[in-house]
C-alpha cells in the first residue's frame, strides 16, 4: 500500500515541485521516477528554471505539469527582445500550463505582456510584497 492509498489521496491533487539543480546527477534516473510516477497521477513542477542548469535536451523529456520560469527572465523581457517567451518555444513538453508560471513579475506591463504571450500564471511584486526573493 501507498501513502496516496493510505491517505486515499486524489493523485491528480499533487503537484510536486523540484528544482533544476536536482537534475545536475543522475538524469536519466530521475526522468524514469518521475515518469513512473506520472503515470500514477502525479504532477511535477519545476522551480526557478534558468539559474544556471538549463538544457532542453533533457527538459523536454521531463513529465512535467508546469514550468516555473526564474525572474531573472522576467526582468527585461520588455526591453530585451532575446528575453521574451513564446508558449511553444518556453517548454516544449507542457501539457497544462503552455505558459508556464512567470516569478517576479513587478510590473502591470511585464504580466500584460507575458499574458500576450500565451502565460497563464504569475507571481512576483506586482501581485505581493511577500513574494518578492
Amino acid at each position: 500500500m501507498t501513502l496516496v492509498d493510505y491517505f486515499k489521496v486524489d493523485p491528480a491533487k499533487l503537484k510536486l515541485e523540484i528544482t533544476e539543480s536536482l537534475m545536475v546527477e543522475n538524469v536519466d534516473d530521475i526522468i524514469a521516477k518521475m515518469t513512473m510516477l506520472k503515470t500514477r497521477g502525479i504532477n511535477f513542477s519545476m522551480d526557478d528554471f534558468g539559474t544556471g542548469y538549463s538544457s532542453l535536451s533533457y527538459l523536454k523529456r521531463l513529465p512535467l505539469y508546469q514550468l516555473k520560469i526564474d525572474q531573472s527572465f522576467v526582468r527585461d523581457v520588455l526591453t530585451d527582445p532575446t528575453m521574451r517567451p513564446s508558449p511553444k518555444s518556453s517548454y516544449p513538453g507542457a501539457e497544462h500550463e503552455p505558459g508556464g508560471d512567470r516569478r517576479g513579475v513587478e510590473t502591470e506591463a511585464q504580466r500584460a505582456f507575458l499574458e500576450q504571450s500565451g502565460c497563464h500564471s504569475f507571481q512576483g511584486y506586482l501581485f505581493s510584497r511577500q513574494s518578492r526573493q
